[in-house]
């Protein structure tokens, strides 16, 4: 009988290390995406100029990247990382909290399925964008935001136990659209986290490097393999994080920005 994953060893680094990822093209229509507040509308052109250096660096880092066409009827769809959780051969679908979204992991499903050995549902009726989840390699921090609910986080706590994580629940605080809008992970132990954030305790047995005040929106940053991925605009991030040993690559993220999106929303690692 196969051990239960609490009682084998599992995958060192699988928290960033990655052979894959799934991006989706940005559609003309990303103006109309959801957003909190006014603001300049994203120049498409521009953003499509973004995410072809997006998906370039991951290709460089390692990533063999399934790039998806735009989906026109549903504007937010580059944020392709709220459709789905990745963990080894395992794709869970969830329930993005956004009505205008909820067609977006029915498009992503036949591209899922020839990439994965198991493609499941999320159970029951909750809500759960994937922003709102941070994976370590045995914790998986899952966010009670806006757009995830109790329901839907006690329905992914479940499916996750048996991979091997040790759920913990955060209250993000009501004005961060995601948990991940504030916190991302610099390796297996270390995660780059807002002052607010890292206040609230829930990264206890962490290391955690505190985002320079001012430049909160830089938390939002991808590891894949030796690199860190940092949106441009933070020079005192930038230079703390090489300070600290990691391989920084600057990416320009100001159009999704714009739509609330920023560098882990555009892509499934895995």
């Amino acid at each position: 009988m196969a051990d239960h994953p609490s009682e084998r060893q599992l995958p060192h680094r699988r928290s960033f290390r990655f052979t894959q990822a799934i991006t989706r093209r940005p559609a003309k229509s990303v103006s109309h995406g959801l957003r909190e507040g006014a603001g300049p509308d994203p120049d498409a052109a521009l953003f499509g100029e973004q995410h072809r250096a997006y998906v370039a660096a991951l290709e460089k880092a390692g990533a063999e990247v399934v790039e998806l066409p735009e989906l026109e009827e549903f504007p937010d769809s580059v944020f392709v990382e709220d459709t789905t959780i990745c963990i080894g051969d395992t794709a869970i679908v969830v329930r993005p909290g956004a009505p205008s979204r909820f067609g977006e992991c029915e498009q992503i499903c036949p591209t899922l399925k020839t990439r994965f050995t198991k493609v499941i549902d999320l159970p029951g009726d909750g809500f759960l964008d994937g922003g709102d989840v941070l994976l370590s390699d045995d914790t998986a921090f899952i966010g009670n935001s806006g757009r995830t609910n109790m329901a839907g986080l006690v329905a992914l706590a479940t499916l996750l136990k048996p991979l091997g994580y040790n759920p913990v629940q955060v209250n993000t605080p009501a004005d961060i659209l995601h948990f991940k809008t504030e916190c991302g992970l610099l390796d297996e132990r270390t995660i780059f986290a807002t002052v607010k954030l890292a206040s609230l305790g829930c990264f206890e047995g962490f290391r955690v490097i505190e985002t320079p005040l001012g430049e909160e929106a830089a938390a939002n940053i991808v590891r894949y393999n030796d690199v860190v991925f940092l949106s441009a605009g933070y020079p005192k991030s930038e230079a703390l994080l090489r300070e600290k040993g990691y391989d920084v690559v600057i990416l320009d993220t100001s159009e999704a920005a714009k739509v609330d999106g920023g560098l882990s929303c555009m892509s499934l690692r895995f």
